[in-house]
């Protein structure tokens, strides 16, 4: 059966027509030492056998339909699983580099957007897995969940169940004129869905605009205004140092402890995000006093999830918000104050609940519009709460996980993710828009230890 992409996932799709917006996700997995390569391998195809999107590809519809899913008949678990030794010197930087260049390849999009890389012969005796996936796979959270399925709780692998999967069908069973019958049956369900919920919300719509009839009015504009508020293109960076955009990138880490970044957040009378945010916005206040340039509101791009618990792994269930955070805020707690407020809003727009209509629509715009829409943005945070225990990939402990998510026309990208007691950074740089990446993750350093300060 047909599956095709939800509007969001299109959206994430469509838009890479400008390679500046690519939404390639790449991770690196620290172990102590090399895992057994058999276990690891088994324990991908055991993933790719429950998670059907994994041994499938992108293909376009015809007339208006998304672009949709379809098995791949070719389907080769060691191309999308490899094992390599590192390269001189073998070490953290070493496997970096690798995360770097994996990061600014595009997929092979004739095949599953995937790929899984053992790194062994590090100098300090450990190894590393460069994963890297499409967004539109999944998201964050997702991704955590189809980690545990990857991850031991002990050191003693265990023997995966895999559920048996269907062979794919082969390619030459696919025909033009299926193709077309499947759009048009697409296109007839979402007409009738969306004749239904109409019809369904139209007796409750009459009776409030009868008994309440400004309410009602006052709500559809509010909504109305929310929708543009996320739609809406924005025309110059909030920074006036940071303004080009490049395909060139930089990747960095850096970690801080998990209960005294959320106590930070606490004492300013926030949560362990807010916290998170604020140290990335003072470093990027440090990075404008170091060139002696002003900063007043930033652009910030946060993902706002809206998984459930009955959500598959895979798939796409965020969204994007855009909004201003204060950059010239000097007071820590001040300015996580500041940013919890705006982001509350921010968690609470009436646009929310119609992310999909929104998508959808976005994806009938003209590719210039949507890179207007992303390109000026300052910086992206995610916060992805990750594996609060240890936890062994064939044998070998985890002892760092680290995610890159991307700019997406961003200057910079800066990804949380958790585990055990340590949040760990991972920083993606469009070196167009920081040339001097060095300087740039001290700053970053420094405004973490501002925020620190106060969980003290």
């Amino acid at each position: 059966m047909t599956e095709y992409m939800r509007n969001s996932d299109a959206f994430t799709w469509s838009m890479e027509a400008d390679p500046r917006l690519r939404s390639t996700v790449v991770t690196v997995l620290l172990l102590d030492r090399t895992p057994d390569w058999e276990a690891m391998r088994s324990r991908f195809e055991t993933i790719t056998a429950d998670l059907p999107m994994f041994r499938e590809r992108v293909v376009y519809s015809p007339l208006s339909a998304p672009p949709r899913w379809v098995p791949y008949a070719d389907f080769d678990l060691d191309f999308h699983t490899r094992r390599v030794s590192a390269p001189a010197p073998g070490t953290f930087d070493t496997v970096l580099e690798m995360a770097r260049i994996a990061a600014m390849e595009d997929f092979d999009r004739a095949r599953p957007l995937w790929k899984a890389t053992l790194v062994d012969g590090l100098a300090d005796g450990g190894a590393a897995v460069v994963c890297k996936f499409h967004h539109a796979l999944t998201d964050g959270v997702g991704a955590i969940e189809i980690a545990m399925r990857l991850f031991d709780l002990t050191e003693e692998p265990e023997q995966p169940t895999a559920a048996p999967h269907a062979p794919a069908s082969s390619s030459n069973e696919e025909t033009w004129w299926r193709d077309y019958v499947d759009t048009l049956r697409f296109d007839a369900e979402r007409a009738s869905n969306t004749v239904t919920d109409l019809v369904r919300s139209a007796p409750s719509l009459a009776y409030n605009a009868i008994r309440h009839p400004v309410a009602t009015a006052g709500a559809a504009v509010e909504t109305a205004a929310s929708v543009y508020r996320t739609v809406r293109p924005v025309n110059e960076t909030g920074s006036p140092l940071m303004t080009d955009r490049s395909l060139v990138r930089h990747l960095a880490v850096h970690e801080v402890p998990l209960r005294q970044l959320r106590d930070a957040g606490h004492r300013g009378g926030g949560s362990l995000n807010d916290a998170f945010v604020a140290g990335v916005l003072g470093g990027l206040r440090l990075y404008h006093e170091k060139h002696g340039a002003e900063v007043g509101d930033l652009h910030l791009c946060m993902p706002v999830s809206l998984r459930t618990e009955e959500d598959a792994p895979g798939g796409n269930r965020i969204t994007l918000m855009r909004f201003d955070v204060p950059g010239a805020e000097v007071d820590p707690a001040r300015r996580i104050a500041q940013i919890h407020r705006r982001t509350a809003r921010v968690r609470n727009e009436r646009s929310l609940p119609y992310t999909q209509l929104i998508a959808g629509a976005m994806n009938l715009m003209p590719r210039w519009y949507i890179g207007s829409v992303l390109r000026h943005v300052d910086f992206l945070c995610s916060d992805v709460p990750g594996i609060p225990v240890p936890v062994y990939l064939g044998g070998a402990r985890l002892r760092a996980q680290y995610a890159f998510g991307p700019t997406i026309g961003a200057a910079v990208n800066v990804t949380l993710l958790t585990y055990v007691d340590t949040c760990e950074l991972g920083i993606d740089v469009d070196t167009g828009a920081i040339e001097d990446v060095d300087i740039f993750h001290a700053c970053l350093a420094d405004g973490f230890d501002e925020v620190l300060a106060l969980g003290r």
